[in-house]
């Protein structure tokens, strides 16, 4: 069972950075993993953001992120980043942490086995 917390949400004006963090713990091959950030506004379907294999670092981008947000990760810590810049208003959402066993990196949330509680971020115009 793997266990995900998000944490580095909050509300800053466009054209601003957050970092988001999620740290993972209680999977015992966790290398095996892929871990993706996926957020969801108000309203809304949630929507993919990034992803990365833990395994050897290979990533994706939703077309929406590219070029703003990069996806990360800490093999010490066990933990997984999510560089966001030039932040637009319609960035503003619950951003979410999840996981799957597996090598390939999918952008389907229903691929995914675990996740984390999400975290706010918003941006003001």
């Amino acid at each position: 069972q793997v266990q995900l917390v998000e944490s580095g949400g909050g509300l800053v004006q466009a054209g601003g950075s957050l970092r988001l963090s999620c740290a993972a713990s209680g999977g015992s091959t966790i290398s095996a993993y892929t871990m993706g950030w996926f957020r969801q506004a108000l309203g809304k379907e949630r929507e993919f953001v990034a992803v990365i294999s833990w395994r050897d670092g290979r990533t994706d981008y939703g077309d929406s992120v590219k070029g703003r947000f990069t996806i990360s990760r800490d093999t010490a810590k066990n933990t997984v980043l999510l560089q966001m810049k030039n932040l637009k208003p319609e960035d503003t959402a619950v951003y979410s942490c999840a996981a799957r066993d597996g090598a390939a990196l999918m952008r389907g949330d229903k691929q995914y086995n675990y996740w984390g509680q999400g975290t706010q971020v918003t941006v003001s115009s």
